[in-house]
């Protein structure tokens, strides 16, 4: 669009059109340098620990012991000719072999929380194919529980609320996620223990200028945005309640 203004307009309209551009090709250069995404993603993924504790104080209301480990959902590509491990992204595949350390670690059998609808997309709800993926690779049918309408990560806390109530569990999402994520589910009165994985930030030469960087770039800004939104929204409910 800038380059058409800096081309077809008129002369004052025109560095308008040469101010955007630059503004457009600077801001792409900014985000793709490695200093520049490292330092976005890293503020995010420093705020929480790779957990190795395991979940041994998860009791309910009438003193039973509980144990949920929830992996937050992500995306796949269906493919009904390959395996539902090799169906999912990058992303969520990094998220379930987390989930599943978590349950190796466990002191105590516990039940893996699975999540994410179809997006509108594929026939198959995500939440579906993280649960054949997780059987695939040794955990039992009966030991896995989806919610295979959750939209995004509100209703996946209140659809978690309904299960387990106040008992701690343990949240498995990627690392610049979390922080956001540990904000919904504590204000749906959850407790939740955070397992980040996925970390994806790097230092690098000062130089070094790539798309890759643009996506770490990219997935940090989104979360920032996203802690904002929440607070907007908290305030409006609170305003007009």
């Amino acid at each position: 669009m800038a380059l058409l203004i800096w081309r077809y307009c008129s002369k004052h309209k025109k560095v308008i059109g040469q101010l955007c551009l630059f503004l457009g090709f600077s801001t792409l250069l900014v985000f793709s340098n490695s200093y520049v995404s490292a330092a976005l993603s890293h503020s995010l993924e420093s705020r929480y620990s790779v957990n190795e504790i395991p979940l041994s104080f998860a009791y309910d209301e009438n003193e039973n012991y509980q144990c949920y480990v929830m992996v937050l959902g992500s995306g796949h590509t269906e493919n009904n000719e390959i395996s539902a491990v090799q169906q999912l992204s990058s992303t969520a595949l990094a998220r379930l072999m987390e989930g599943l350390r978590q349950l190796d670690i466990a002191d105590r059998p516990c039940t893996l929380v699975v999540s994410g609808w179809s997006g509108g997309i594929t026939p198959t709800p995500h939440a579906m194919i993280m649960k054949r993926a997780a059987i695939e690779l040794g955990v039992p049918a009966e030991s896995i529980t989806i919610f295979p309408t959750a939209l995004d990560t509100i209703e996946e806390a209140q659809a978690m609320k309904q299960l387990v109530g106040k008992t701690p569990f343990i949240l498995v999402t990627s690392a610049t996620h979390m922080p956001r994520s540990i904000k919904i589910f504590s204000q749906e009165n959850l407790f939740p223990v955070a397992a980040p994985t996925n970390f994806i930030s790097s230092t690098g030469y000062w130089w070094r200028f790539s798309a890759e960087n643009l996506f770490i770039s990219q997935r940090s800004i989104h979360e920032y945005v996203g802690m904002e939104w929440l607070k907007i929204k908290r305030f409006l409910i609170e305003t007009f309640e």
